[in-house]
């Protein structure tokens, strides 16, 4: 329920927000979010601001499919184009299936490894079926249009493959090399950084900023395209774009618009859980786990990204602030922060299975343990390494901590559960002593969850759930018993069957 009120709530904000940001066109009203770091030409902003006043405009955005998946970095371009849809202008999504076979060497100290273009091939499909589910997510839950008097522009998805398969090589030296110099290829700062650096670069890193302005110039011939958005590690490229296109359609301005790098408090690049990527793939990172890892940002970090990663108008940020700083432990700003993004990336039903495991771990909900379902569980344990452990009759509460490797030694585990920091469904089990029985210390779905200290949870499957298990893991030796650990977004869980 409390879901759904808030859902009613953030309609009537998505409604302001539609009154106060978009009456106009003019998307650079988001730099009062801090959305944009630099517009190219720098002295271009009132020409920009008179353009995008005047009618829709086409912008687009590059994705290279060098994974297959897009993580929480590219999490912010996908908000400019979404912006930028909801100003009434037509965004495009470009996937690098040339490009990514190429390797962009920007912020890179070493260069990208080959890609096989089967496996490109794959990863754009996975890319392209992100993109699509995120904007149909947008639309059906985060935007309000009422009146049904502005549609929102379609997405529109195009792959850079599609122009240079049947492109002539010497044609298109000829064409379009021509205008490149090498005096500012050289000067680009990815390029000076990677000629300085011991490996040296490659002709191909070199030639990327080549293909990625043909890019724009083939979207603006074909579909007026005059803006490019993207990170500001990608000022380089997006200049040797506009230099290409201003010897080649004299008539035509186009303009660039790059958005901030985002670190957190360490300055470490934002999208990183304990050195691993937070992908927008359910396979990868589960709704749960990404809901988590937002819900986990600290006080210091949350007004910018509730500017960058929601559409709440600012006023209604500056009144949330104000209530979280009331009481921060609550972190109703972190909360509100984890739905509108699990929303955005995962729709309804992804964040509705986040909140339920939420609840579930960290609220004292044990009827919401219950619940989990086989899918639920499986996704909270994907990944884990399976050994081989055997059954024992009268198994004590001690004996199952230590079989689960909740503490590193015995007296470890006799010291801490006796103190009271040790938890088997939420609920604190000080009785070492104690035999595990079925009702009480395993749930009616076959789980049992215990907790060390605030954090540390282990998710035990009993033999009950031998026959699922045995369905996803066809490996009989190690599904014969199971225990298995791996850590989740700062989190450990064990499983043990």
């Amino acid at each position: 329920m409390f879901l759904r009120a808030c859902l009613r709530v953030k309609k009537l904000e998505y409604a302001d927000l539609n009154k106060r940001f978009y009456s106009y066109r003019n998307v650079l009203l988001l730099t009062e979010r801090d959305f944009f770091q630099d517009l190219f030409p720098d002295t271009a902003r009132p020409q920009i601001t008179k353009i995008f006043e005047n009618s829709p405009q086409t912008i687009y955005a590059g994705f290279d499919p060098t994974a297959e998946s897009l993580h929480v970095g590219n999490l912010l371009v996908i908000m400019g184009l979404l912006h930028c849809q909801r100003a009434s202008h037509h965004p495009i999504a470009l996937l690098g299936g040339a490009t990514a076979l190429i390797g962009d060497p920007s912020h890179r100290k070493t260069e990208r490894s080959q890609l096989k273009q089967s496996l490109v091939q794959r990863n754009l499909e996975a890319i392209k079926q992100q993109l699509i589910r995120i904007f149909e997510n947008h639309q059906n839950f985060l935007w309000d249009d009422k009146l049904h008097k502005r549609p929102l522009p379609q997405l529109r998805i195009v792959n850079n493959a599609d122009w240079y398969e049947n492109l002539n090589i010497i044609d298109f030296v000829n064409q379009n090399g021509r205008h490149f110099r090498l005096g500012q290829m050289l000067s680009r700062a990815s390029v000076q950084s990677r000629i300085e650096a011991d490996g040296g670069m490659s002709f191909a890193e070199f030639t990327y900023q080549v293909f990625q302005a043909y890019d724009w110039l083939h979207l603006l011939r074909n579909y007026n395209c005059r803006f490019q958005l993207g990170g500001s590690d990608q000022m380089g490229n997006l200049m040797s774009g506009h230099e290409l296109i201003s010897r080649t359609e004299r008539k035509t301005e186009v303009f660039g618009l790059t958005l901030p790098l985002i670190t957190n408090e360490e300055g470490d690049k934002f999208g990183k859980s304990g050195g691993t990527a937070v992908w927008l793939d359910q396979e990868k990172t589960s709704a749960f786990a990404l809901y988590q890892f937002f819900i986990r940002r600290p006080d210091a970090e949350v007004e910018k990204l509730l500017k960058l990663f929601t559409f709440l108008p600012l006023s209604e940020i500056e009144n949330l602030m104000t209530e979280h700083r009331k009481e921060p432990e609550k972190r109703k700003a972190q909360t509100i922060l984890a739905e509108d993004v699990t929303l955005l990336v995962h729709g309804e039903n992804g964040l509705k299975q986040a909140e339920r495991i939420t609840n579930a771990l960290y609220k004292g909900q044990v009827e919401g343990l219950a619940e989990l379902n086989c899918g639920e569980v499986q996704q909270t344990l994907n990944g884990a390494t399976l050994v081989e452990l055997l059954a024992e009759p009268d198994i004590t509460i001690l004996q199952m901590a230590m079989k689960a490797k909740c503490f590193p030694t015995e007296a470890d585990a006799v010291r801490i559960i006796t103190a009271g920091g040790f938890y088997i469904n939420q609920k604190r089990s000080q009785n070492i002593a104690e035999i595990i029985s079925h009702g009480i210390h395993v749930l009616r779905n076959g789980l049992t969850i215990l907790r060390v200290g605030k954090r540390n949870f282990y998710i035990i499957p009993s033999v009950i759930s031998r026959r699922f298990w045995s369905s996803k893991f066809p490996n009989k030796s190690a599904v014969s018993s199971l225990t298995g650990s791996l850590i989740l977004s700062g989190f450990t869980y064990s499983s043990t069957l």
